[in-house]
């Protein structure tokens, strides 16, 4: 498969629209068999649920070239079943597990010639989405839903690759104690725009949520999960029902304690007590791993190992999960799904 002609090293992160999308529609109870089309625009009802009431949630996750020539999806699975759960959140019908892999594995095959090479260090990123549509105003569950996956070559979520970044707490709350934080649904997301804003306009790539009951504890890190490792070698990450609950994340805590010997643990994380990592860092699909230089918190800056280079342990979690994704590690069983 001729590639398309890109610097794939030079890709950000952004919206490329590529040759085929894949969309399936849910009407009279049931999913249609769902089709691949070159149009990356979709006609909906002006009373659609997705615009009004906020009915829908999305999924992200990546295919990865290796260096035998082939493709391989990683852990889409855990999406799917994520995906899931955020639809019985929100009222809306299950996309079956088979089907959301096998879309994705659709999209990545109709457009091989948009996934980067490898050691490219670019990526290939899905976003599957379901959203409620159809003639509607009452507050009340779609009648239609559309299951949608696309997806575009990407380069880093942060600009500068693998180097530490500074954060900030914000007073804001993305999600509340029991609500959809657990969820990827767009309303958390929307929350976070202006606080995400702010901290980049003070000069910090984002901001740090603290837990919305309290604000005594390290909730999330902008749109991506929080991990530090303490001065002992404990990989620590927050344990709350208000975040959403990473692969990324989960896939560290197995490399950390399988790959490592480190012992992983989710527990609180006192804002107050972060002096006991020796490194931080935020963690999910798009960025893999960003490491924390240091975080802010009421005008106090805490600097972990470095605000300039990497800290050991956090270079072997993403070496040995990056790795992982691109076929250069052993992968644990049911990891890797090959694109055939």
């Amino acid at each position: 498969m001729q590639k398309k002609d890109i610097k794939w090293s030079e890709l950000g992160f952004s919206y490329i629209k590529t040759d085929k999308r894949y969309i399936s529609y849910w009407k009279d109870g049931k999913w249609d068999d769902g089709q691949l089309v070159e149009d990356n625009k979709i006609s909906i009802s002006e009373g659609s649920t997705c615009l009004h009431y906020g009915q829908e949630c999305f999924e992200g996750l990546k295919a990865y070239s290796t260096k035998d020539g082939g493709i391989q999806l990683f852990r889409p699975d855990e999406n799917a079943k994520r995906m899931q759960n955020s639809c019985e959140k929100v009222m809306m019908p299950k996309v079956p597990v088979e089907k959301f892999i096998d879309a994705c594995m659709q999209v990545v095959k109709a457009n091989e010639a948009w996934v980067p090479p490898y050691g490219s260090g670019a990526t290939f990123y899905l976003r599957p989405y379901v959203i409620g549509i159809g003639d509607n105003i009452g507050v009340k569950p779609a009648p239609e839903y559309i299951f949608g996956v696309f997806g575009m070559p990407v380069g880093p979520y942060f600009k500068g690759g693998m180097n530490p970044v500074n954060f900030v707490t914000t007073d804001e709350d993305r999600a509340a104690p029991h609500g959809t934080g657990k969820n990827k649904v767009g309303g958390n997301y929307a929350a976070s725009l202006h606080s995400h804003h702010d901290a980049v306009a003070r000069g910090f790539a984002d901001c740090i949520y603290l837990d919305p009951a309290t604000h005594s504890k390290i909730d999330e890190v902008g749109a991506a999960n929080f991990f530090g490792i303490t001065k002992d070698n404990k990989f620590i990450t927050p344990h709350s029902t208000s975040i959403l609950p990473s692969i990324t994340r989960i896939s560290l805590m197995q490399v950390a304690k399988d790959y490592l010997g480190m012992e992983a643990i989710e527990a609180d994380v006192f804002i107050d007590e972060i002096d006991q990592f020796a490194e931080a860092g935020a963690c999910g699909t798009a960025a893999v791993i960003t490491p924390i230089g240091g975080i802010e918190h009421k005008g106090k800056m805490h600097v972990f190992h470095s605000e300039t280079e990497v800290g050991p342990v956090t270079k072997k979690l993403y070496n040995t999960l990056y790795g992982i994704q691109m076929g250069d590690v052993e992968a644990p069983e049911g990891w890797i799904y090959k694109v055939q």
